[in-house]
């Protein structure tokens, strides 16, 4: 085997990279969708909800932030057909990055949302609306775009993080670069791409969403 370093030696696995790409793309699309609509009523709820209520969402928020990633994968994937309920791989990809990824914007939602100043909630309130319309179109937005940059770096950063689901053959763009290095034996090579590939991906999605908080927020985002 060549030890000089020859991209040419893994060109013809283009294919499985764009597939890898895309399924990691694919995950963290799924899952950060899913995550946001959550985040809102976890928030919401930690927000003005019952005591009871409160403590639930708190002691989720504190159990996925302080225990791994993968362990968390592990328990979805691994734990639950224990007590019958059978997963695919992605499936349980996708439901371990969305219960992680959420339980970070929750916090970051709670703070944007005690960032708005009271009286705007107080004032709609005072003209007749009622509190959910007040939340969804007052408090929310500006919530929303106080805390925009916080969520995206929050979700670029579960976009890598997610590369351990390859521990549970995901086809993600780690799997990829574990399977081609496993024909090969071009292990510096398959990682490299892998690595350039991750940050292209990372850089484009922050361009991307700081151009779509730009237009939502009207250059209130940075």
């Amino acid at each position: 085997m060549d030890d000089n370093f020859d991209l040419g030696a893994i060109a013809g696995y283009s294919g499985l990279f764009l597939q890898g790409a895309g399924t990691t793309l694919g995950l963290i699309a799924i899952a950060a969708s899913l995550s946001f609509l959550i985040s809102i009523g976890g928030a919401a709820t930690v927000r003005w909800g019952a005591k009871w209520a409160r403590r639930l969402v708190m002691a989720y928020v504190e159990l996925i932030r302080n225990t791994p990633f993968i362990v968390q994968m592990f328990f979805i994937f691994f734990g639950l057909p224990s007590l019958g309920l059978k997963l695919t791989a992605i499936t349980a990809a996708i439901i371990a990055v969305t219960v992680n990824l959420t339980a970070y914007c929750i916090e970051i939602l709670r703070a944007g949302i005690e960032a708005v100043p009271p009286g705007q909630r107080e004032a709609g309130l005072a003209l007749g609306l009622p509190p959910i319309w007040v939340f969804f179109s007052v408090i929310l937005p500006q919530a929303i775009a106080n805390v925009y940059p916080a969520l995206v770096s929050q979700i670029i950063l579960t976009m890598l993080e997610s590369a351990v689901v390859s521990k549970i053959a995901v086809m993600d763009l780690t799997h990829v670069a574990d399977l081609i290095q496993s024909r090969n034996y071009r292990t510096f090579e398959a990682y490299f791409v892998v690595a350039m590939i991750y940050l292209v991906m990372a850089i484009c999605l922050r361009r991307l969403m700081a151009r779509v908080g730009q237009r939502l927020f009207a250059g209130r985002v940075r």
